[in-house]
Formats: C-alpha cells, sequence, structure tokens
C-alpha cells in the first residue's frame, strides 16, 4: 500500500508507472492496482529480468524483506537508480537512496543517503483527501468503532479484540473488517453483549471515510498507523507481530495513540486490551485528546518529498517500475561503491 501511495503520485506528476509483485493470495492487492489504473507483473524466477523486461525504467523502487541483495546490486550495475525502503533494522539492499519512514527513524542509525521519519510518511490520495482541516474533536454520545487489521490479517487479530470490545460492556457500535471468510466466521462467533452492536465487513476501499466516521479505531501497529494519524483518528494499536515492536513503543510513547498490548499475550488474557478500550468508549476528553495529537504527527505531505528525492536522482526521469515482492536479507554493504 506504502508503494500505491508512491505511484499514485508519481503518475500524477506524468510518470509511467510498473509494479513487479507477487500477490499471490493477494486479490484485495490485485484489485487495488487494478482500480488505480496500474499494470502489474509477477516477479517469475528471476525478478531483475521481470523488471528490465521492458525496457530498462529510469528508475526502480525496491519494497522487500526476501530478495536477496543482488537485485539491488544488479540493477544499479545496469545503470537503474534505485530507492530502497527500509523498515529500521531491517536487511536493505544496495541502493542510490533509502527510505525508512517510520516515527524517530530520523534518530537511528542507518543506511546512507537516507530520507527518515514521519516527514516521509508515504500516504495515498484516499488518506490525504479525507485528512480534515484542523483536529476532529470527539462527538458526544454513542461510540461508533471501527477495527482493522490489514488487508490481510494474517495473524488473526480481529476475533481477538471483537472479544475485548464485547467485553467492554460499554454501549457502541462496532465495524470489523474480516480480511478473511474464515476471520469473519470467527468474528461472528463472539457473543454480542446487550447494548452493542456489531457489523461485519470484508476488505473495502472506504477505509478511509470509515476512520473518519469513527469514534474510536483499533488497528495493527504496522505501516496503517501513520494513516491513521494522518487521518486525526483516535486509535488503540495492538501490536500483532514481532518486528512491530519498536514502533508499537515508539507510537504509544508519543500519546498519540493508546496501546492495547501485544497480540499473543492477548490471547491468553484479553483483561488489558479491555480495560483500555473500556477506558477509551467512556472518556471522551481523551479521545479529543489523541485526534489532536495524531493529527499533528503526520501532515501528508511525505509522499510528494518523497516523489522529489526520487526525481533528483542521477538519470531518474519519467517511467518507473515499483518492485514489492516481499522481504529483502541484509546486503553486504550499505551501499554499491
Amino acid at each position: 500500500m506504502r508503494c500505491l501511495a508512491l505511484a499514485e503520485e508519481l503518475a500524477a506528476r506524468g510518470s509511467t508507472v510498473r509494479f513487479v509483485a507477487d500477490l499471490t493470495g493477494l486479490p484485495f492487492a490485485a484489485r487495488r492496482l487494478a482500480a488505480a489504473g496500474f499494470c502489474w507483473v509477477p516477479p517469475g524466477p528471476d525478478p531483475v529480468t521481470a523488471v528490465l523486461g521492458a525496457g530498462a525504467p529510469d528508475a526502480v523502487v525496491l519494497d522487500s524483506y526476501l530478495l536477496p541483495p543482488s537485485v539491488g546490486a544488479r540493477l544499479h550495475a545496469a545503470g537503474v537508480p534505485v530507492l530502497a525502503l527500509v523498515d529500521g533494522d531491517s536487511p536493505v539492499q544496495p541502493a542510490d537512496l533509502y527510505l525508512d519512514q517510520n516515527l524517530g527513524a530520523e534518530r537511528d542509525p542507518g543506511p546512507a543517503p537516507r530520507l527518515a521519519g514521519l516527514r516521509y510518511a508515504l500516504q495515498r490520495a484516499e488518506i490525504r483527501a479525507h485528512r480534515p482541516a484542523r483536529p476532529p474533536v470527539a462527538r458526544a454520545g454513542r461510540c461508533g468503532v471501527l477495527a482493522f487489521f490489514g488487508g490481510t490479517d494474517p495473524y488473526g487479530a480481529a476475533p481477538v479484540l471483537a472479544a475485548a470490545l464485547a467485553a467492554t460492556g460499554v454501549p457502541c457500535d462496532a465495524t470489523v473488517v474480516a480480511a478473511t471468510p474464515q476471520l469473519a466466521a470467527a468474528v461472528r462467533a463472539v457473543p454480542v453483549p446487550a447494548g452493542q452492536r456489531r457489523r461485519v465487513i470484508g476488505p473495502t476501499d472506504e477505509l478511509a471515510r470509515l476512520v473518519t466516521e469513527a469514534d474510536l479505531v483499533v488497528a495493527a501497529a504496522g505501516t496503517s498507523a501513520w494513516e491513521l494519524a494522518c487521518l486525526g483518528a483516535a486509535a488503540a494499536l495492538v501490536c500483532v507481530v514481532d518486528n512491530q515492536r519498536a514502533g508499537y513503543r515508539r507510537a504509544v510513547g508519543t500519546g498519540a495513540v493508546a496501546g492495547l498490548g501485544e497480540l499473543a499475550a492477548l490471547r491468553a488474557d484479553p483483561a488489558p486490551a479491555t480495560t483500555a478500550l473500556r477506558w477509551l468508549l467512556s472518556d471522551r476528553a481523551e479521545r479529543t485528546r489523541l485526534h489532536a495529537t495524531a493529527w499533528h504527527l503526520v501532515d501528508g505531505h511525505g509522499t510528494g518529498r518523497v516523489a522529489d528525492a526520487l526525481a533528483a536522482l542521477p538519470y531518474a526521469d519519467q517511467g518507473l517500475s515499483i518492485e514489492g515482492t516481499g522481504r529483502a536479507r541484509r546486503a553486504p554493504t550499505d551501499r554499491l561503491p
């Protein structure tokens, strides 16, 4: 989704954008690319051949934790400028420029040259279009809650958090996004207490609108946290996997989001999340504070700043390929000579 955000900006500036991506088992992602008007091809056995097959692009964006460093090295050898996305201490590709869009990244060591921190957070056009002109103020009365955990929710967070929300006993209207039919069934199996209502929906293109309409958003502590901040959401985050732990702690530490804990622990004991959710549903002043703090954290202009930096790379012009095939292993050097 962050590559889609950058692609939208580049296309708006007149660039031709092509995705090389393994979308096996991700029909939602394929539909999003098609709806945005971007073509994509599978990487095949050799991603570099797939990238260069239609002629050398003017630049390549690599967003992967699985690709070997030889991919960046071969593209560099072919004279193609490379921008590589990294997340904290994640493995890096040989590249001409790096992007770590995570909170506090500007204070961390990392490969150079680098764009770092929330100033460069990649926001899709849909998010920017729904960003309120000023920080929202929490509404009085019955709360509307939106819960979502990414396009695939691979760790099955939705049923766990639906149960925690139900256990609060606080009257509210909850919309839970279930990534698969199996997760939808598991959410529906959670008893709904008196005074609460629950709606279960599948992956949706209307997520930004649903966020701005919700009084409280419950989500995973991934890159979607920066979208929630841009929208000024009053959000409660759960750390669903180990590599989110550092970002989760930093986000909660800003005071811009509430923390619900780690998913593995909540499966065994959902009481901490239930307590936090009960407080947030009942405390309008706290939700107003969260709205304002989050809104000021991400200004929504990061995508343009990254596009400017990409255009400034030597030989980068128009016609860009965006590569997204998984995660790369660590390269032996931060940059090629």
